[in-house]
């Protein structure tokens, strides 16, 4: 039997990484905006996710100008650029924010940054919009409508990413003893429940090996940059 490369090692701490709760949803949301704002060189990308019981868009990951003040940050879900992109689930070029009244000013104040032009488009969830994702400043001076197809493709892949971080958390809850709620996928969690049945330490590697395998499959749909969990 051969021995496990590193490649094998890196695989398991990833796919552990998408089942450990909070780090792994934050690790990957600080990725996808860091590799928005790498593939587009922006001064800063930003992913604002929906809080719907609050009825509020949430800076959940930011990078580049503002990251040091707007994480965490809470604007109502019909504000700005960002709320007319999650209401209505269309992407959206800005050349110039000054000439379009929907900028809300006072959040990018309230960063210390004021961008001059900016991209957004919705994450989707099948047909609802679950947040956003937003590049501001890029070197050139207009977004191009390739660059723009690009975004709403990467935005797609960070969607489907981000659903399933959800459900391979909700079904860790279904293994250590929390029943799902009423809503939740049968499925999901009779897939849950055999996992927790298994008890051979190979076979459970091999499950989170095919966890990793779907991330990764999910990065090499887009090619490069994929999208990859990192210590911090």
């Amino acid at each position: 039997m051969s021995e496990p490369s590193e490649g094998d090692g890196e695989r398991a701490a990833l796919a552990t990484g998408i089942l450990a709760g909070a780090e792994g949803h934050e690790a990957l949301l600080r990725s996808i905006v860091e590799v928005a704002r790498s593939i587009f060189e922006a001064k800063a990308a930003s992913v604002m996710l929906f809080d719907a019981e609050a009825d509020e868009l949430v800076f959940e990951a930011v990078v580049g100008e503002g990251e040091d003040t707007l994480v965490g940050q809470r604007i109502p879900s019909d504000t700005g650029i960002a709320g007319f992109v999650l209401a209505s689930g269309e992407p959206l070029v800005i050349e110039d924010v000054n000439t379009d009244p929907r900028f809300a000013r006072d959040v990018a104040e309230r960063s210390g940054y004021v961008p001059n032009g900016l991209m957004v488009v919705p994450l989707m969830r099948g047909e609802m919009a679950i947040g956003v994702l937003s590049v501001l400043d890029r070197p050139r001076e207009r977004f191009s409508s390739a660059e723009m197809h690009l975004l709403a493709q990467f935005g797609t892949q960070a969607a489907i990413a981000l659903d399933l971080l959800d459900r391979s958390r909700r079904a860790q809850g279904v293994l250590e003893g929390d029943e799902p709620d009423g809503g939740e996928d049968d499925e999901l969690a009779g897939l849950a429940r055999a996992l927790g049945q298994i008890e051979d330490p190979g076979r459970r590697r091999a499950a989170l090996d095919l966890v990793d395998g779907l991330v990764t499959l999910l990065g090499e749909l887009q090619g490069p940059p994929t999208i990859r969990f990192r210590e911090r």
